[in-house]
């Protein structure tokens, strides 16, 4: 029996006729006052509190109650790709200088957690550090803010932007939700003081934190949208094991765990719970993808790589691999929900997405024999991570043996896996990129040389990557530029198969039915300062 046949008749006793769709408050229910809202950050604790510094849910599920932020997505709509709104600025700006500049008025009455007021100089100071940390002071968002040239607050209530180029990739770079707002006062006096400490002007104000355990946040009473947040408070339980989340949502000790569960997680809750569990699902920004090390033979030949994108049949695993593991939708480089994103007749063009695999599998093999790798035998590295690591590997090993190849499968706990992508040393290895707030031009950066792109770990240069990228990034007209893009793409997973994609992840958030005002976005990252969230109780 192959992969997929085990795979569908093990799908086929899942409980899935009791599943709840989890319906967000409406616009004719008025949110309850009170109570405290607690849910589960599935990790042992964050790295540190610093949201500047740290890419992690761990961190930012734990402190964005805390802080605000310039501009964010939607939190009733979050699940858009470019619905952005104000937070602490006033209106949304038309940029003006052809796109280079953009300037922002600031909201009156702002007040930070002790009390002093907020302004645009806490603002700017705030992006400044981002754009250009201090020696010593990590920015993670520096990256994916090489457009801008300055910021700056020319009075009390305005922060103006410069760029150096116009790009639409800087708005979503702006909503970042790990973008808090810091106090000038402390940025310049110790620019390390948020790694270790809490202090924003968020909805709720820092109570207690207990490394391992839990973080507390209460009601802030000078939150500057009215009426809001609703909770009396919240507690977030660090909880590394999915049982021991699983447990407490079962027993009501927990409410909710917000990055998400695999399929048998929530099949058995709803199963056990009925109508007092809820799920929300949708596409997530996060996707495997396979990587070949083209410094090692015979990968370093592209007709090699195609042979193993070839050999796999996209359309058919993705709905299999959708009951038992947490992806679901065929994509290329870009998110499936974005305006940028292949259509399925585009995809269809790429080789891995042929609608005829037997084609696709006879012309993999013609490749293989005219390489001279037929019969190749090789190893396969992965993380030791059941979802969705080790249900992808499985699957794609299996679709490779249909063109006779002999793969095995190397598992390595997390630190020696990142070791091995750094130094390496696999042949062909499980890849990642799973990215926060979709920014399409910023998140295919994956794909660009070693050199360029330091999470590349594909061990390849290729300056017309480059050129073909810039030409995106720079490309302002929308349809010029979802025409650069499919340039790309095919260049990167056709033309010289760098890399192999796997099926998008899909996000899988089950709560109890009673929270009420939340909404699931395509991040894990995304819409968790849960100053909408109330509890119908």
């Amino acid at each position: 029996m192959t992969f997929l046949a085990t795979m569908a008749k093990a799908a086929s006793g899942f409980a899935l006729a009791g599943l709840v769709a989890m319906a967000p408050a409406s616009a004719d229910e008025t949110p309850k006052r009170g109570g405290t809202f607690t849910f589960v950050i599935p990790a042992d604790a964050p790295p540190s509190l610093d949201g500047h510094k740290e890419t992690t849910y761990a961190t930012v599920h734990a402190t964005a109650p805390f802080y605000s932020v310039l501009i964010r997505i939607n939190p009733m709509n979050p699940s858009s790709t470019s619905d952005f709104v104000c937070d602490l600025c006033t209106e949304m700006p038309t940029p003006t200088d052809g796109g280079k500049t953009w300037t922002f008025a600031i909201r009156d009455g702002v007040k930070f957690h002790d009390g002093s007021p907020l302004t645009a100089a806490d603002v700017a100071a705030t992006w400044h550090s981002l754009v250009h940390p201090k020696p010593g002071q990590a920015s993670a968002r520096e990256p994916y803010l090489i457009m801008v040239d300055s910021v700056t607050a020319p009075d009390a209530k305005t922060v103006v932007f410069k760029l150096k180029f116009a790009t639409s990739a800087f708005l979503p770079s702006l909503g970042d939700p790990f973008a808090y707002i810091y106090k000038k006062e402390i940025l310049e006096n110790d620019p390390r003081w948020y790694e270790r400490n809490v202090m924003g002007s968020g909805p709720y104000r820092f109570v207690e934190y207990q490394i391992g355990q839990s973080i507390k946040g209460e009601r802030n009473p000078d939150y500057y949208r009215p009426g809001q947040p609703y909770l009396d408070g919240f507690i977030g339980i660090f909880a590394p094991k999915q049982a021991v989340a699983i447990d407490a949502m079962r027993a009501d000790r927990a409410s909710a765990e917000f990055r998400g569960m695999p399929p048998s997680a929530r099949d058995q809750l709803v199963k056990e719970l009925g109508d007092k569990i809820a799920v929300q699902t949708g596409d997530w920004n996060c996707v495997n993808m396979v990587t070949a090390n083209h410094k090692k033979k015979p990968f370093d030949d592209v007709r090699v790589r195609r042979a193993l994108a070839l050999a796999i049949d996209q359309w058919k695993g993705a709905v299999a691999l959708s009951k038992i593991a947490n992806v679901r939708t065929v994509g290329g480089v870009v998110f499936p929900g974005s305006p940028l994103a292949a259509s399925k007749a585009e995809l269809e063009k790429i080789a891995g997405y042929w609608p005829d695999i037997e084609k696709s599998r006879a012309e993999a093999r013609r490749l293989l024999k005219e390489a001279g790798a037929e019969g190749l035998t090789f190893e396969l590295q992965n993380r030791n991570v059941d979802q969705p690591y080790k249900y992808l590997a499985t699957w794609v090993i299996d679709e490779w043996s249909k063109i006779g190849l002999k793969v095995t499968q190397k598992v390595l706990p997390t630190g020696p896996f990142f070791e091995g992508l750094r130094n390496g040393t696999f042949d062909v290895t499980i890849d990642f990129n799973c990215q926060g707030l979709v920014n399409p031009l910023m998140d295919i950066g994956k794909y660009l040389p070693r050199s360029v792109y330091a999470e590349n770990y594909g061990n390849y240069e290729d300056q017309k990557v480059i050129d073909l990228y810039q030409a995106v990034l720079h490309e302002t007209d929308p349809a010029k530029q979802r025409s650069s893009m499919r340039d790309y793409e095919t260049y990167v997973l056709d033309t010289q198969a760098h890399a192999i994609m796997m099926p998008w992840w899909e996000r899988i958030v089950p709560m109890r039915s009673y929270v009420k005002g939340w909404r699931i976005s395509s991040s894990h990252y995304v819409n968790q300062d849960l100053g909408t969230v109330w509890l119908d109780k």
